[in-house]
């Protein structure tokens, strides 16, 4: 019963900082497309999250719902979930801030979209995504179903196939000035410079 109270709370607090973040996005005059993304794609990542979201969500409500797929982890490495849970809110602040009004759920590019590269951004191009996936890594440590893992990793590596294109959209965009950034920057790492 702890480990689904502290479950909520950080997905409430997640969630929250997410949605206000995205809700002041779309407060802009130019509609994104979905088109970019390809349909197989865009419907693959798009199930894969709701799968992964309802499997949360039943476990939150009815723990039994999900004991078929509960995995026997030891307190400590459940506490380890509560631990990187709390650690990747404040990291998720400082992405969402940084992005400002440039989000969106697609790999198109908005309008007056501004390049990046400051905060997190100045270190790696992908951040939002490593802190999707240190949080996914904490909901499954957190609710010990190996489902719920399965689940994030699947949405995550939908991610990881779609990122391409986004890359390539932010080439089109920005050329030179992404291609010099892309040249200093690694996509989920900082690099390791020999001093």
């Amino acid at each position: 019963m702890t480990f689904r109270i502290i479950l909520m709370i950080l997905l409430g607090a997640m969630v929250s900082l997410s949605t206000i973040y995205r809700l002041k996005a779309t407060q802009t005059d130019d509609a994104i497309s979905w088109q970019d993304e390809g349909f197989a794609l865009m419907i693959a990542l798009r199930l894969s999250g709701v799968i992964m979201w309802l499997s949360v969500i039943i476990y939150l409500l009815n723990p039994d719902g999900m004991a078929w797929s509960s995995l026997n982890l030891p307190f400590w490495l459940r506490s380890v979930g509560v631990g990187l849970g709390i650690f990747t809110l404040p990291l998720a602040y400082w992405v969402f801030s940084s992005l400002g009004k440039n989000i969106t759920t697609t790999v198109a590019i908005r309008k007056n979209h501004s390049l990046v590269t400051h905060g997190p951004y100045r270190w790696i191009r992908h951040p939002l995504y490593m802190v999707g996936a240190l949080f996914f890594s904490s909901i499954s440590l957190l609710t010990a179903n190996w489902f719920i893992a399965l689940s994030g990793l699947t949405m995550l590596l939908m991610l990881w196939v779609r990122l391409p294109k986004e890359e390539a959209n932010l080439l089109e965009r920005f050329g030179d000035e992404y291609r010099i950034y892309m040249a200093r920057t690694e996509r989920f790492l900082p690099k390791w410079r020999k001093k």
